[in-house]
Protein backbone atom coordinates (compact mmCIF):
# COMPACT_ATOMS: atom_id res chain seq x y z
CA UNK A 1 0.00 0.00 0.00
CA UNK A 2 3.12 2.15 0.69
CA UNK A 3 4.06 2.22 -2.71
CA UNK A 4 1.46 3.84 -4.17
CA UNK A 5 1.58 6.43 -1.83
CA UNK A 6 5.16 6.61 -2.77
CA UNK A 7 4.36 6.85 -6.10
CA UNK A 8 1.51 9.79 -6.20
CA UNK A 9 3.79 11.48 -3.60
CA UNK A 10 6.52 12.05 -6.91
CA UNK A 11 4.10 12.98 -9.41
CA UNK A 12 2.76 15.96 -6.66
CA UNK A 13 6.51 16.74 -6.73
CA UNK A 14 7.44 16.00 -10.29
CA UNK A 15 4.37 17.22 -11.94
CA UNK A 16 2.64 19.69 -9.59
CA UNK A 17 5.01 21.54 -8.41
CA UNK A 18 4.53 21.09 -4.64
CA UNK A 19 6.99 21.98 -2.11
CA UNK A 20 8.60 19.73 0.42
CA UNK A 21 6.60 20.78 3.32
CA UNK A 22 3.14 20.16 1.20
CA UNK A 23 4.80 16.87 0.41
CA UNK A 24 5.04 16.35 4.15
CA UNK A 25 1.81 16.73 4.91
CA UNK A 26 0.20 14.95 2.14
CA UNK A 27 2.64 11.72 2.91
CA UNK A 28 1.49 12.10 6.82
CA UNK A 29 -2.00 12.01 6.15
CA UNK A 30 -1.98 9.47 3.93
CA UNK A 31 -0.25 7.40 6.04
CA UNK A 32 -2.58 7.93 8.37
CA UNK A 33 -5.39 6.34 5.82
CA UNK A 34 -3.09 3.31 5.14
CA UNK A 35 -2.93 2.70 8.96
CA UNK A 36 -6.45 3.17 9.35
CA UNK A 37 -7.05 0.73 6.69
CA UNK A 38 -4.76 -1.74 7.96
CA UNK A 39 -6.34 -1.89 11.46
CA UNK A 40 -9.86 -2.18 10.29
CA UNK A 41 -8.13 -5.20 7.81
CA UNK A 42 -6.90 -6.87 11.12
CA UNK A 43 -10.28 -7.27 12.24
CA UNK A 44 -11.24 -9.30 9.42
CA UNK A 45 -7.61 -10.71 9.10
CA UNK A 46 -6.93 -9.63 5.59
CA UNK A 47 -5.01 -6.58 3.97
CA UNK A 48 -7.01 -5.66 1.29
CA UNK A 49 -5.44 -3.83 -1.97
CA UNK A 50 -6.12 0.09 -2.35
CA UNK A 51 -8.93 -1.42 -4.84
CA UNK A 52 -11.05 -2.81 -2.34
CA UNK A 53 -11.33 0.39 -0.48
CA UNK A 54 -14.95 1.84 -1.49
CA UNK A 55 -17.32 4.71 -0.62
CA UNK A 56 -18.47 3.18 2.87
CA UNK A 57 -14.89 2.70 4.09
CA UNK A 58 -14.15 6.46 2.94
CA UNK A 59 -17.38 7.33 4.94
CA UNK A 60 -15.92 5.57 7.77
CA UNK A 61 -12.56 7.26 7.72
CA UNK A 62 -14.47 10.29 7.86
CA UNK A 63 -15.91 9.44 10.87
CA UNK A 64 -13.02 8.32 12.55
CA UNK A 65 -11.31 11.32 12.01
CA UNK A 66 -14.41 13.63 13.56
CA UNK A 67 -14.07 10.79 16.25
CA UNK A 68 -10.55 12.06 17.05
CA UNK A 69 -11.47 15.85 17.82
CA UNK A 70 -9.55 17.86 14.44
CA UNK A 71 -10.55 20.85 13.76
CA UNK A 72 -12.63 21.04 10.49
CA UNK A 73 -9.46 22.93 8.60
CA UNK A 74 -7.67 19.91 9.54
CA UNK A 75 -10.37 17.34 8.07
CA UNK A 76 -10.88 19.45 5.02
CA UNK A 77 -6.86 18.84 4.27
CA UNK A 78 -7.10 15.88 5.05
CA UNK A 79 -9.91 14.70 3.04
CA UNK A 80 -8.57 16.94 0.18
CA UNK A 81 -5.31 14.83 0.14
CA UNK A 82 -7.10 11.31 -0.08
CA UNK A 83 -9.57 12.58 -2.74
CA UNK A 84 -6.25 13.81 -5.09
CA UNK A 85 -4.80 10.51 -3.87
CA UNK A 86 -7.72 8.34 -5.17
CA UNK A 87 -7.79 11.03 -8.16
CA UNK A 88 -4.37 10.26 -8.87
CA UNK A 89 -5.33 6.09 -8.35
CA UNK A 90 -7.92 6.08 -10.99
CA UNK A 91 -5.84 8.61 -13.53
CA UNK A 92 -2.83 5.87 -13.65
CA UNK A 93 -5.52 3.00 -13.89
CA UNK A 94 -4.20 1.56 -10.40
CA UNK A 95 -8.15 1.25 -9.51
CA UNK A 96 -11.37 1.81 -11.51
CA UNK A 97 -13.57 3.73 -9.14
CA UNK A 98 -12.72 6.54 -7.20
CA UNK A 99 -14.71 5.89 -3.11
CA UNK A 100 -14.19 9.70 -2.81
CA UNK A 101 -16.44 10.65 -5.56
CA UNK A 102 -19.38 12.99 -4.29
CA UNK A 103 -17.55 13.26 -0.78
CA UNK A 104 -18.06 17.05 -0.18
CA UNK A 105 -14.66 18.81 1.83
CA UNK A 106 -13.99 22.24 2.15
CA UNK A 107 -11.97 23.64 -0.65
CA UNK A 108 -8.16 25.76 0.18
CA UNK A 109 -7.21 28.74 -2.04
CA UNK A 110 -4.71 27.33 -4.05
CA UNK A 111 -1.81 28.85 -4.07
CA UNK A 112 -0.22 31.21 -7.52
CA UNK A 113 2.32 28.79 -9.39
CA UNK A 114 5.84 30.52 -9.08
CA UNK A 115 7.42 30.98 -12.23
CA UNK A 116 11.73 31.89 -12.44
CA UNK A 117 12.58 34.80 -14.66
CA UNK A 118 13.97 34.39 -18.32
CA UNK A 119 17.42 35.26 -17.28
CA UNK A 120 16.97 32.20 -14.89
CA UNK A 121 15.61 29.73 -16.90
CA UNK A 122 18.57 30.92 -19.11
CA UNK A 123 20.73 30.23 -16.63
CA UNK A 124 19.23 26.80 -15.93
CA UNK A 125 19.13 25.88 -19.55
CA UNK A 126 23.40 26.28 -19.78
CA UNK A 127 23.70 24.02 -17.11
CA UNK A 128 24.22 20.77 -19.61
CA UNK A 129 25.99 22.67 -22.37
CA UNK A 130 29.32 22.37 -19.46
CA UNK A 131 29.83 19.12 -20.08
CA UNK A 132 29.93 16.83 -23.59
CA UNK A 133 28.44 13.42 -21.97
CA UNK A 134 25.88 11.78 -23.79
CA UNK A 135 23.65 12.27 -20.62
CA UNK A 136 24.53 15.53 -20.67
CA UNK A 137 23.73 16.52 -23.94
CA UNK A 138 20.18 14.47 -23.37
CA UNK A 139 19.51 16.47 -19.84
CA UNK A 140 20.32 19.42 -22.81
CA UNK A 141 17.59 18.55 -24.96
CA UNK A 142 15.09 17.85 -22.32
CA UNK A 143 15.22 20.86 -20.66
CA UNK A 144 15.21 22.87 -23.57
CA UNK A 145 12.23 20.89 -24.74
CA UNK A 146 10.17 21.63 -21.67
CA UNK A 147 10.56 25.00 -21.66
CA UNK A 148 9.97 25.60 -25.31
CA UNK A 149 6.71 23.38 -25.18
CA UNK A 150 5.01 23.84 -21.86
CA UNK A 151 4.72 20.10 -21.55
CA UNK A 152 4.00 18.24 -18.39
CA UNK A 153 7.39 15.81 -16.71
CA UNK A 154 4.99 13.08 -17.77
CA UNK A 155 4.22 13.99 -21.45
CA UNK A 156 8.03 14.41 -21.87
CA UNK A 157 8.97 11.55 -20.90
CA UNK A 158 6.28 9.61 -22.47
CA UNK A 159 7.51 11.02 -25.89
CA UNK A 160 8.42 7.86 -28.59
CA UNK A 161 11.06 9.12 -31.76
CA UNK A 162 7.85 9.42 -34.04
CA UNK A 163 6.49 12.14 -31.87
CA UNK A 164 8.98 14.11 -32.66
CA UNK A 165 9.46 16.87 -36.36
CA UNK A 166 12.93 18.10 -36.25
CA UNK A 167 12.32 19.32 -39.92
CA UNK A 168 8.94 20.64 -39.37
CA UNK A 169 9.67 21.91 -35.98
CA UNK A 170 7.08 20.68 -33.74
CA UNK A 171 6.30 17.62 -31.58
CA UNK A 172 3.09 15.70 -30.35
CA UNK A 173 2.37 14.93 -26.93
CA UNK A 174 -0.78 13.24 -25.38
CA UNK A 175 -2.14 15.02 -22.40
CA UNK A 176 -4.55 14.37 -20.06
CA UNK A 177 -7.74 12.26 -21.62
CA UNK A 178 -5.26 11.19 -23.97
CA UNK A 179 -6.03 14.21 -25.99
CA UNK A 180 -3.30 14.52 -28.52
CA UNK A 181 -1.56 18.47 -29.15
CA UNK A 182 0.85 20.05 -31.35
CA UNK A 183 3.77 22.37 -30.09
CA UNK A 184 5.95 24.59 -32.23
CA UNK A 185 9.57 24.34 -30.81
CA UNK A 186 11.76 26.97 -31.31
CA UNK A 187 15.03 26.53 -33.24
CA UNK A 188 17.47 26.37 -30.29
CA UNK A 189 15.82 23.12 -29.09
CA UNK A 190 15.26 21.68 -32.33
CA UNK A 191 19.31 22.53 -32.66
CA UNK A 192 19.71 20.44 -29.06
CA UNK A 193 16.94 17.55 -29.78
CA UNK A 194 19.02 17.58 -33.27
CA UNK A 195 22.63 16.80 -31.04
CA UNK A 196 21.04 14.29 -28.66
CA UNK A 197 19.39 12.10 -31.34
CA UNK A 198 22.73 12.02 -33.40
CA UNK A 199 25.37 12.38 -31.30
CA UNK A 200 24.24 10.86 -28.03
CA UNK A 201 20.70 8.79 -28.00
CA UNK A 202 22.77 6.07 -30.05
CA UNK A 203 25.39 5.57 -27.44
CA UNK A 204 22.43 5.43 -24.59
CA UNK A 205 20.09 3.37 -26.65
CA UNK A 206 21.09 -0.78 -26.05
CA UNK A 207 17.83 -1.78 -28.29
CA UNK A 208 17.83 -0.62 -31.60
CA UNK A 209 14.13 -1.07 -31.31
CA UNK A 210 13.32 0.96 -28.51
CA UNK A 211 10.84 3.81 -29.28
CA UNK A 212 11.50 6.01 -26.57
CA UNK A 213 12.64 9.37 -27.15
CA UNK A 214 14.46 10.23 -24.15
CA UNK A 215 16.68 7.21 -22.57
CA UNK A 216 18.32 6.37 -19.01
CA UNK A 217 21.74 5.40 -18.89
CA UNK A 218 20.03 1.20 -18.33
CA UNK A 219 19.10 2.16 -22.07
CA UNK A 220 14.76 2.43 -20.72
CA UNK A 221 12.53 5.05 -21.01
CA UNK A 222 13.64 7.61 -18.81
CA UNK A 223 11.15 8.08 -15.83
CA UNK A 224 9.03 11.04 -13.92
CA UNK A 225 11.30 10.35 -11.04
CA UNK A 226 14.42 10.67 -13.04
CA UNK A 227 13.60 13.71 -14.67
CA UNK A 228 12.86 15.43 -11.16
CA UNK A 229 16.28 14.27 -10.22
CA UNK A 230 18.28 15.51 -13.20
CA UNK A 231 16.65 18.66 -12.85
CA UNK A 232 17.01 19.28 -9.64
CA UNK A 233 21.20 18.79 -9.68
CA UNK A 234 21.25 21.47 -12.41
CA UNK A 235 18.79 23.42 -10.32
CA UNK A 236 20.96 23.66 -7.59
CA UNK A 237 24.20 24.03 -10.01
CA UNK A 238 22.32 27.51 -11.52
CA UNK A 239 21.76 28.39 -7.85
CA UNK A 240 18.63 28.03 -8.31
CA UNK A 241 17.34 26.81 -4.83
CA UNK A 242 15.47 23.35 -4.08
CA UNK A 243 11.92 24.42 -5.06
CA UNK A 244 12.74 24.06 -8.50
CA UNK A 245 10.77 21.35 -10.87
CA UNK A 246 9.76 20.23 -13.94
CA UNK A 247 6.53 21.97 -13.58
CA UNK A 248 8.59 25.40 -12.73
CA UNK A 249 9.52 25.48 -16.47
CA UNK A 250 6.10 24.80 -17.37
CA UNK A 251 4.62 27.59 -15.54
CA UNK A 252 7.62 29.69 -16.58
CA UNK A 253 7.23 29.09 -20.07
CA UNK A 254 3.54 30.11 -19.76
CA UNK A 255 3.97 33.25 -17.59
CA UNK A 256 7.24 34.09 -20.33
CA UNK A 257 4.63 33.69 -23.42
CA UNK A 258 1.70 36.03 -21.86
CA UNK A 259 4.46 38.47 -20.78
CA UNK A 260 5.33 38.75 -24.30
CA UNK A 261 1.77 39.13 -25.68
CA UNK A 262 0.56 36.00 -26.59
CA UNK A 263 -3.26 35.55 -26.63
CA UNK A 264 -4.64 33.60 -24.03
CA UNK A 265 -6.56 31.12 -25.63
CA UNK A 266 -3.36 30.50 -27.88
CA UNK A 267 -1.85 29.42 -24.27
CA UNK A 268 -4.38 27.47 -22.97
CA UNK A 269 -4.19 25.27 -26.01
CA UNK A 270 -0.39 25.11 -26.02
CA UNK A 271 -0.39 24.04 -22.01
CA UNK A 272 -3.78 21.34 -22.98
CA UNK A 273 -5.69 23.33 -20.32
CA UNK A 274 -9.37 22.11 -20.48
CA UNK A 275 -10.42 24.82 -19.04
CA UNK A 276 -8.73 28.81 -19.70
CA UNK A 277 -9.84 29.34 -16.06
CA UNK A 278 -6.87 27.00 -15.50
CA UNK A 279 -4.97 29.12 -17.79
CA UNK A 280 -6.28 32.60 -16.51
CA UNK A 281 -4.06 31.83 -13.19
CA UNK A 282 -1.29 32.98 -15.37
CA UNK A 283 -2.35 36.58 -15.97
CA UNK A 284 -2.28 37.30 -12.31
CA UNK A 285 1.52 36.32 -12.61
CA UNK A 286 2.16 38.47 -15.24
CA UNK A 287 0.18 41.29 -13.98
CA UNK A 288 2.09 41.51 -10.82
CA UNK A 289 5.38 40.96 -12.73
CA UNK A 290 4.11 44.13 -14.13
CA UNK A 291 3.06 45.82 -11.33
CA UNK A 292 6.04 45.51 -9.22
CA UNK A 293 8.47 46.63 -12.36
CA UNK A 294 7.07 49.71 -12.34
CA UNK A 295 7.31 50.32 -8.60
CA UNK A 296 10.63 49.31 -8.73
CA UNK A 297 11.04 52.27 -11.44
CA UNK A 298 8.65 54.45 -9.59
CA UNK A 299 9.52 54.38 -6.15
CA UNK A 300 6.62 57.21 -5.05
CA UNK A 301 4.33 54.98 -6.99
CA UNK A 302 4.07 52.41 -4.39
Amino acid sequence: MKEAIDSFLDYLAVEKGFSENTIVAYRNDLHQLAGFVEEEAAKRGTIPPWAAFDRQAMLSYLLELKGRGYAATTIARKVAAVKSFFGFMVAEGVIKDNPTRGVSSTKVGKSLPKPISIAQVHRLLEQPTKQSTPEAKRDRAMLELLYATGMRASELVSLNLADLDTEGGYVRCFGKGHKERLIPIYERAVLAVKEYLTEARPHLAHDSEEKALFLNRRGERLTRQGLWQILKGYAKSAELGAEITPHTLRHSFATHMLSGGADLRSVQELLGHANISTTQVYTHLTTEHIRRAYEKSHPRAK
